[in-house]
């Protein structure tokens, strides 16, 4: 049975796997080397203008009087003052907590009392919402405020000072000198990464400097990646997908990192060529919206070698492949709490829909029947479930929740509420979620929270929400929103879609509404979403891009 065997550190000694040991590293032996470019900023940064900004960073933190394992908050569009915070945190020995730039209200109220940050850092445009939330994060005790480009910086600070919290600019934190800074060991927490609850709210993943590393490292072996390469991320930076799964790979190989604040389907060859990239990554549906740009003699010009595509849109991966010269697609089956267990190999030919083989070196695997975690046969669905070889390499547990890390981690296996199966090859092959989180436009998304939502309505007395199929290829999900009105007037659908906005992100908006008498439930009185599910789209469901569509071929055109 076959197994990914390439996966070999480029830091040998689990001792150093930290990013302040590797930053360090190549700023002594490559200092003037070019790592960070954010092209919309017109800046360029080397290593060894990395390390000083980060270690300027840090040290204004410690003058401002932060201890060791303090939470630093980061809540901004991609920019390199949010690299470049990150990297202080890093280097600090803090903990770096980036958050959804969608959120607000309840979703920002949440994550703000888990993990009890002291600093915060955030673009100039969120300083309303945290003034929203204002009495749940009196733990904050300064604010960095970025400027946006929207012209609002100063009102920002000066509506948080009014708040009650110190604020300043970001330049303040490079202003000072730099000082000796508490050096960070391997299994010290790194990062708290929010991933979304399905029987409850989203869990903070508790990531230790050392899988932080390792998760990075992965994606430097099955890339391919070298000192000679550009990697290009269009995704958000407070997602681990751009974070430990773009830029700091480029780190560990040396190389260069590109970072662009959003991705566009349009233009993206065009900076994939403006900036000699040769590796880039893509969430969900963005391969197929990059596949179906009108094609242009000159895709072809470009350096591009590899693409990282999670999932791999397989029945137009080949034809991509062609159609602008790239070597090889990659991917990988993974989670935050567990770094990626499942690899496919660099240049090996998949079997249409394979995640991967088992990486068997670094992580036990097994497919197990969800009740009673014993193993399946092989060719049979179950769940996933995984535990580290090497210490330190999947999370520590969810912060401050207890309880959900021992019903995660229940029988010294975190069980990934993912339902696979494996073939005779060895092959991992992803089927369906166990769990009720969805996915849309490379967004993970709560069920439980966006149920939360809707039931604020005051003529909602139940809510079921699911993912149904989206209508293109990527393995994601719409929204689909089940709801019981409390018997009087029932609410219109549009009527509860507004509802959500400004109380929901709005990638998480349902696309779907269906009004129905009464949801189907267990003796327990537990809603049946399997029944939900298999219903699917029925006549009767209101789409919110249909009648939006609709409207649109309304309007004249003069």
């Amino acid at each position: 049975m076959q197994t990914y065997n390439d996966l070999q550190p480029t830091f040998a000694d689990p001792e150093t796997w930290t990013l302040d040991h590797v930053l360090r590293t190549y700023a002594a032996s490559q200092p003037e080397s070019e790592f960070l470019v954010t092209p919309e900023e017109g800046r360029r940064f080397s290593y060894a203008e990395m390390l000083t900004s980060a270690e300027k960073v840090a040290s204004t933190w410690y003058r401002a009087g932060a201890e060791v394992g303090d939470r630093v908050v980061i809540m901004a569009q991609n920019s390199s003052q949010l690299v470049r915070s990150w990297f202080g945190a890093a280097v600090g020995n803090l903990v770096e907590v980036p958050i959804n730039t969608n959120y607000e209200g309840e979703f920002l109220r949440h994550q703000v009392v888990t993990v009890e940050p002291r600093w915060a850092v955030i673009d100039a445009g969120f300083a309303e919402r945290f003034v929203a939330v204002a009495e749940h994060a009196r733990g904050i005790e300064k604010f960095w405020v970025i400027d946006d480009g929207a012209g609002n910086r100063g009102a920002a600070i000066e509506l948080l000072r009014s708040n009650g919290w110190a604020a300043d600019e970001w330049e303040s934190l490079e202003a000072g000198e730099i000082q000796a800074l508490p050096k960070a060991t391997p299994e010290e927490l790194g990062a708290i990464f929010f991933t979304s609850g399905t029987t409850g709210p989203s869990k903070g993943v508790a990531m230790p400097h050392s899988q932080l590393y390792f998760f990075a490292q992965e994606v430097v072996c099955f890339t391919r990646l070298t000192k000679d390469d550009t990697y290009l991320t269009t995704t958000p930076l407070f997602h681990g997908n751009a974070q430990f799964m773009a830029v700091y790979p480029a780190l560990i190989a040396g190389a260069r990192a590109v970072v662009r604040p959003k991705f566009s389907a349009s233009r993206w060859i065009d900076h994939v060529r403006d900036d000699g990239v040769t590796v880039t990554n893509f969430v969900g549906v963005m391969m197929d919206f990059a596949w179906k740009q009108p094609p242009r003699d000159n895709d072809l010009d470009n350096k591009l070698r590899c693409v990282y595509a999670a999932p791999t849109a397989s029945s137009i991966a080949e034809d991509f492949k062609k159609r602008y010269g790239i070597e090889a697609f990659v991917d990988a089956f993974g989670l935050t709490e567990t770094c990626a267990p499942i690899i496919a190999p660099y240049g090996v030919p998949r079997p249409p829909g394979a995640a991967g083989l088992a990486a068997s070196q670094w992580f036990d695997i097994r497919l197990v029947d969800p009740e009673t975690d014993r193993e399946v046969e092989v060719g049979e669905i179950g769940e996933l479930v995984v535990r580290p070889v090497q210490p330190w390499t999947c999370s520590m547990g969810y912060y401050n929740m207890p309880e959900k890390t021992l019903e995660a981690w229940r029988n010294l296996w975190f069980h990934t509420g993912d339902a696979l199966k494996k073939d005779e090859a060895g092959w991992f092959y992803f089927v369906d979620r166990y769990k009720d989180a969805l996915r849309r436009r490379g967004e993970n998304i709560s069920s439980y929270e966006i149920e939360q939502a809707v039931l604020g309505h005051p003529a909602v007395v139940e809510c079921a929400v699911i993912g149904v199929p989206a209508d293109v290829e990527g393995g994601e999900d719409e929204v689909l929103a089940v709801v019981v009105s409390n018997g009087g007037s029932a609410p219109d659908p549009e009527e509860i879609l507004s509802w959500c906005e400004g109380r929901v992100p709005a990638f998480a908006i349902p696309r779907y509404v269906r009004l129905t008498d009464e949801l189907p439930k267990t003796p327990s009185e537990k809603v049946r979403k399997t029944d939900l599910r298999d219903e699917g789209i029925t006549p009767d469901t209101y789409d919110r891009a249909a009648v939006r569509d609709t409207d649109r071929s309304a309007v004249p055109v003069v």
